[in-house]
């Protein structure tokens, strides 16, 4: 009985991958307005954007032609209709240039500036938002007044066409001081991992610093709350912010500190891959014809689900 239940198990899990394209790797980006983007769109962030970069639009765009929860070529804003560069674009635009041609990078951001990380509660964030000034209550409105629900229901949506691969995170500012912060992104991470059935070994939380102390950040006292977060989420990195170039407020990043910025959340996750295709090989998962990561995630879910099937 326990082999029938198995190869039919196989079978529907067998369905499942074929109808995603493992090579297709989404990234899910949230945070407030450093992750909305602050900084004026240049014509470089707008050339050349490669085929296999593109994001999901997380709301209805009849100016840039964009429907909610359809997948376009990344060309900048990839918030909103008049948002500006995020991190998220050369994060992108990075890793479609350093990963090997078959695979494409999605993007899936919902941001909201000015906004606490409470805002991402989705059990409190309705009454968070009744707290909160009229134009965030504007804000939050082309997301239906739930940011974190709209970026779980595009989620969904996108693992029938690819494999989601980390979390991007860049809030902080309207929390400066709160020691209890790295625990609420806890929570936001663990229920957006369960209810996208994901583990969080295989989707790493990259988060980034505010505007640093060097170039006279209005908030980089945060910085060091920010980086106790990997000592409350395991599987969480700090993307530092030194050098990156600061606006003239102080709390936003020029467009050329938004561009650094994201290679560096880009060259983080490179290195996670590089080590994750090197624990494959050691323990055997891994096969050369195949996309690593993908390889050691799908041989390796499978062990633990047979071991687990002749243990009962």
């Amino acid at each position: 009985m326990k082999k029938f239940i198995l190869l039919n198990c196989l079978l529907w899990t067998s369905v499942l991958v074929l109808a995603q394209d493992k090579n297709f790797h989404i990234y899910l980006c949230m945070g407030q307005s450093n992750m909305e983007g602050n900084a004026r769109i240049e014509s470089q962030d707008t050339c050349n954007v490669d085929e296999r970069f593109l994001v999901m639009s997380a709301v209805d765009c009849p100016s840039l032609g964009r429907v909610k929860g359809q997948w376009y070529k990344a060309v900048p804003p990839l918030v909103r209709c008049n948002t500006g560069l995020t991190p998220a674009d050369c994060f992108g635009r990075t890793l479609v240039e350093k990963l090997p041609d078959p695979i494409k990078i999605g993007i899936i951001n919902v941001a909201v500036g000015g906004c606490r990380i409470e805002l991402f509660d989705e059990d409190n964030c309705e009454e968070h938002i009744a707290s909160q000034p009229e134009w965030l209550k504007n804000t939050v409105q082309a997301y239906e007044n739930n940011p974190y629900r709209r970026l779980k229901e595009l989620a969904k949506a996108a693992q029938k066409d690819g494999v989601i691969k980390g979390v991007l995170l860049h809030q902080g500012e309207s929390n400066t001081g709160d020691r209890e912060w790295p625990q609420k992104v806890k929570k936001v991470y663990e229920k957006l991992l369960k209810d996208l059935d994901l583990q969080a070994e295989d989707i790493p939380l990259l988060a980034g610093e505010v505007v640093h102390a060097d170039q006279e950040g209005r908030c980089a006292s945060m910085n060091e709350i920010i980086n106790t977060l990997p000592k409350i989420v395991s599987t969480a990195y700090v993307i530092s912010s030194a050098g990156c170039p600061a606006a003239a407020d102080k709390l936003h990043f020029t467009a050329e500190g938004y561009r650094k910025l994201g290679v560096r959340y880009a060259e983080k996750r490179l290195q996670l891959l590089e080590q994750e295709r090197e624990l494959g090989i050691k323990i055997g998962y891994y096969e050369p014809q195949g996309t690593a990561h993908e390889w050691l995630t799908w041989r390796q879910s499978l062990k633990e689900f047979v071991t687990y099937l002749f243990k009962q």
